[in-house]
């Protein structure tokens, strides 16, 4: 099987599926972070020991996104960001039916059509706080019963630490709303990124002297704010250096989070390309400026020291 293949609904997945066995991890999955990938990593070791496939059931929005539309948590990655790492981590498939349509799933019609007849799972593997159906009633221990009854094993997979603290997506969003990006990249396992397509901004850098990329963050929240040492992909074989920018743009009265990013020493139309950047270093918080000189002095001091903490 080339490519990562995805379903998007329960029908598709009884449509489309044959009767391979799978082993499956279930679970949100935001950030794929260490602990995520080591309940990946047992998967495609099981499904390689026994000829299996490897598919995650996830779901969109997230759970905690469906349950607080108004105040839903930051994203760590939108389903895009998440679609390619479960890719690139050697997923074969991915089914990521819309919540509200399984959500009020009684636990065991949650384990018989999307386990049993749909993923024809022959192994599950979840985390240590995994709760699944109607309510949220389903636990690891009916799961494992519900296995020995419809011949499926299940796999609890320890909390992984970093530094002594449980890696979680909680935990990664609050290190990233402090700006703590070395505790986010311990917990990752890489530098946090965020990707999306260049959209045309109103061209204040280019006046000012630095034409940035603009990027719509397509989030309802952002997990970080402020101005970064970054590097951006997507460009050509290389990493490039760059500054970035991810707030409200308070001086020229912006409105909703944008992310910008100056490329260092690069002058190319980039207009629809998909890019993604990486945080490496937090340089300072979003400020306002009392007119665009000052903002303009501010941006060459944000170059000057960015340039010396992506050296470093």
């Amino acid at each position: 099987m080339s490519g990562m293949r995805l379903y998007r609904s329960l029908a598709a997945l009884e449509r489309c599926v044959d009767d391979a066995p799978r082993a499956v991890a279930i679970g949100v999955f935001d950030g794929l972070h260490l602990g995520h990938q080591e309940i990946l990593r047992r998967a495609r070791a099981l499904a390689a020991r026994d000829g299996c496939r490897t598919a995650v059931c996830s779901f969109e929005p997230m759970p905690e996104e469906f349950f607080a539309p108004h105040a839903p948590p930051a994203r760590l990655t939108r389903f895009r960001e998440r679609f390619e790492r479960l890719e690139g981590l050697g997923v074969d498939e991915l089914f990521c039916p819309r919540f509200a349509a399984v959500r009020a799933l009684e636990p065991e019609a949650f384990i018989e059509r999307l386990l049993v007849a749909g993923l024809h799972a022959r192994h599950v593997l979840v985390g240590d706080d995994f709760r699944f159906g109607a309510e949220r009633r389903g636990t690891v221990e009916a799961l494992a019963a519900a296995g020995a009854r419809h011949g499926f094993d299940v796999t609890e997979v320890q909390p992984v630490l970093a530094d002594g603290e449980r890696i979680s997506s909680t935990a990664i969003r609050a290190a990233l709303a402090r700006g703590d990006l070395e505790t986010a990249r311990a917990m990752l396992g890489r530098d946090y990124s965020m990707s999306g397509r260049v959209v045309r901004g109103l061209g204040l850098g280019k006046k000012l002297g630095f034409p940035t990329a603009n990027v719509n963050l397509k989030r309802r929240q952002t997990p970080i704010d402020g101005i970064f040492a970054a590097r951006v992909g997507g460009l050509g074989e290389r990493l490039l250096d760059g500054v970035a920018s991810v707030g409200t743009r308070p001086t020229i009265g912006g409105g909703k989070p944008l992310l910008e990013v100056l490329i260092f020493d690069f002058d190319e139309d980039i207009y629809g390309r998909y890019i993604t950047v990486h945080f490496v270093e937090r340089l300072r918080e979003e400020r306002h400026f009392p007119d665009l000189e000052s903002l303009k002095r501010q941006i060459r001091r944000d170059v000057t020291a960015a340039r010396a903490a992506l050296a470093a």
